[in-house]
């Protein structure tokens, strides 16, 4: 059969082969520029179970789903109002979308959408408008471009 034939002590084996370390990059927080960009925007939630009575104002995007009687005030931000939300509310925001139920004047500086199931009663003064199929408005419409440049500007 076969015969075991002297050999030598085996070499250690060599090291393996290590890839150049990838770079170490930091977290970094956003840069000026970035912070008009709505990924890197701050955003505030009211949950369904809230009611609120009172001025709403802020410098951030909301989304509402409870429901709010007094003005709103958003400062060029997103309002979003949920499908379950119940509004008694003068708005003013750059943008508003609109699932749930609004009552009172929605002022707009970019954009306004009306999504199927939602409804607006009063007036609406934006540069933009969107109004769906199946959604509910009763008022008058103020389109005006010249909002959303002068907000560029």
């Amino acid at each position: 059969m076969w015969t075991k034939q002297q050999t030598q002590p085996e070499a250690p084996a060599a090291p393996p082969v290590q890839s150049p370390a990838s770079p170490v990059v930091p977290f970094a927080a956003p840069s000026a520029s970035r912070l008009g960009s709505t990924s890197t925007r701050n955003s505030a939630r009211l949950g369904a179970s809230l009611e609120i009575k009172g001025h709403i104002t802020g410098a951030e995007d909301l989304q509402i789903d409870g429901k709010v009687d007094g003005p709103i005030s958003l400062h060029g931000h997103e309002l979003t109002v949920g499908p379950k939300a119940k509004l008694n509310s003068e708005i003013h925001a750059g943008q508003v979308i609109v699932y749930g139920k609004v009552v009172g004047n929605v002022h707009a500086r970019e954009r306004v959408d009306v999504k199927t199931d939602g409804s607006i009663i009063g007036d609406i003064s934006t540069a933009r408008i969107s109004i769906e199929d199946g959604a509910h408005f009763k008022g008058r419409i103020e389109i005006d471009p010249t909002k959303s440049q002068a907000a560029a500007d």
